[in-house]
């Protein structure tokens, strides 16, 4: 008897000693999202407000999308009825690379698709504040040879291949993940888009060679437009797939590979029928837009990367780069607005890749160069003294355009503006266009406020004119100044004297995210 006690007592301790292992290793993964006071931090009481209007908890699950082309990351929250609606949307500080998928190391390419994020990817000891890893490169990505590693969603406003907040944003986005995860979510979805995939941004980027990716993984962004859940997804073919279910006479459910034949599937046909009628609405819009002529977005244009137009507005010749301000607001509008964190000092704003630029053919529309116009529309002017003609009122009516005016300018009369479009064949200039003018040009078209039409006026060649006039003394080369946009009211006077060409790259602190990436994120 005393023995079967002992056996019991035994039994007992070895069951609470399993449970406690489990136990601590739950928590193991708890402790290691808050190990310091930075991942520790509450959300804020102004969120958790927000929370409560939209009937979501504190702890409820979350998902995470991600636009290159607006700048912006989106945290959507499941709400108590299932379904989940937008909590917050924050202005991305910066992204690397250009529209498009990552395809291998060292491309500076942001990763787009779909990622899950588990509590090990959340990295409280980032040296970018605060952390987390996309899981690039998932199955698809491995299927198709791509290749990168350590992408992340972190602070510190500097890119190169990952998606970077300011610390103040990259905290309150962690908080919500932590929070998350202590409510039981085992990981949450991050999408990752080029652009908002809607028939417009299709119809402007239909020649986009990464069009067929696109239309691949805007399948999984109608899944959630249309149903407001998580789409499961899987991968087979080389191909996504989403919302995959057994068929109704099968017994256990698919096993998809990425890399092997597709199993048998279905989708739900609730889903199935919502999808198909909001494609539908989207091809019709789509087909539309494109006989309409909507302009086809410019491609390869040597920018790196985006940043939202709310920083641009705050640094000294700041850029949008690839990213796309809001219509009829300029950065000068912006300048006064508050930015959402701070804007460290080393950070880079997007600018032109100065060997992809130098390397690039010239653009058709670059540089402008004056052609001869036909004779017999073109007015020359010329020194022969004017024609003593007709009297008070035939004078009155040549000044004022009327009558049978001559084709020829007097001395004293103000050439059309076709004459300084016209020049002698001498004087056209058949040198090609240099890197450096190729540069100048790539340099300026992405200065905010640039007028291309005031350098194309500067830049033709002026016609031999003689006049009677004597030669005015020559005006001094405004043409920087031109370029360059209005200073900030936080820059100061001694700021515009820099002497820095507008476009050219900033010096670089020691602390920037160049010299600091081979560090662990």
């Amino acid at each position: 008897m005393i023995s079967r006690s002992l056996a019991r007592a035994l039994l007992a301790s070895v069951a609470l000693m399993t449970a406690g292992v489990l136990l601590t290793g739950c928590d193991t993964d708890q402790v290691s999202l808050a190990t310091n006071a930075k991942a520790n931090q509450p959300v804020p009481p102004k969120l958790i407000a927000a929370m409560a209007e939209k009937d979501m908890d504190l702890q409820s699950p979350i998902l995470v999308r991600l636009f290159k082309q607006e700048a912006e990351l989106e945290v959507w929250k499941q709400t108590r009825s299932g379904q989940f609606a937008l909590l917050k949307t924050y202005p991305i500080c910066r992204w690397s690379g250009d529209l498009g998928p990552k395809v291998r190391e060292g491309d500076r390419q942001a990763p787009e698709g779909f990622y899950s994020i588990n509590p090990s990817q959340m990295n409280p000891q980032s040296a970018y504040y605060l952390s987390f890893n996309t899981g690039y490169p998932n199955a698809f990505d491995k299927a198709l040879g791509r290749t990168g590693s350590q992408l992340m969603v972190h602070g510190d406003c500097s890119s190169r291949g990952c998606y970077a907040m300011t610390d103040e944003q990259i905290a309150e986005i962690y908080s919500l993940g932590r929070e998350s995860f202590f409510g039981g979510q085992k990981a949450f979805q991050l999408q990752a888009y080029p652009f908002k995939m809607t028939p417009v941004n299709m119809a402007k980027h239909r020649n986009n060679p990464n069009m067929p990716f696109w239309k691949m993984i805007k399948e999984g962004y109608d899944h959630f437009e249309v149903t407001r859940q998580e789409p499961k997804v899987d991968f087979c073919e080389k191909k996504y797939v989403f919302d995959a279910a057994k068929p109704a006479d099968a017994k256990r459910d698919p096993v998809f590979d990425a890399s092997a034949k597709c199993p048998a599937y279905v989708i739900p046909e609730d889903i199935a029928s919502a999808v198909r009628e909001k494609q539908a609405k989207d091809e019709t819009e789509y087909a539309r837009l494109v006989a309409k002529g909507t302009p086809v977005a410019r491609m390869n244009t040597g920018i790196d990367g985006g940043m939202n137009k709310i920083f641009a507005a705050k640094i000294p010749e700041g850029s949008t780069g690839l990213s796309e301000s809001a219509e009829g607001t300029t950065l000068q509008m912006l300048a006064m607005a508050k930015a959402p964190g701070t804007i460290p000092g080393h950070v880079n704003p997007p600018k032109p890749n100065l060997d992809a630029v130098a390397s690039a053919p010239a653009p058709r529309e670059e540089p402008v160069v004056a052609v001869s116009a036909p004779a017999a529309n073109t007015r020359v002017a010329t020194a022969a003294p004017a024609e003593k003609s007709g009297g008070f009122f035939s004078n009155l009516g040549r000044k004022m355009g009327l009558g049978a005016a001559d084709t020829t300018a007097t001395a004293t009369a103000t050439p059309a503006p076709q004459a300084t479009a016209s020049v002698a064949p001498a004087q056209t200039s058949t040198t090609p266009p240099t890197a450096a003018s190729r540069l100048k040009a790539a340099v300026t078209r992405f200065v905010p406020g640039h007028d291309k039409s005031k350098d194309a006026a500067k830049d033709a060649p002026k016609p031999a004119v003689a006049t009677a006039k004597p030669a005015e003394p020559p005006k001094p080369d405004t043409r920087l100044a031109a370029t360059r946009p209005a200073l900030k009211p936080s820059m100061s006077d001694g700021a515009a004297d820099s002497g820095q060409m507008a476009g050219a790259a900033p010096v670089v602190q020691s602390n920037s995210f160049e010299s600091r990436f081979g560090a662990m994120k």
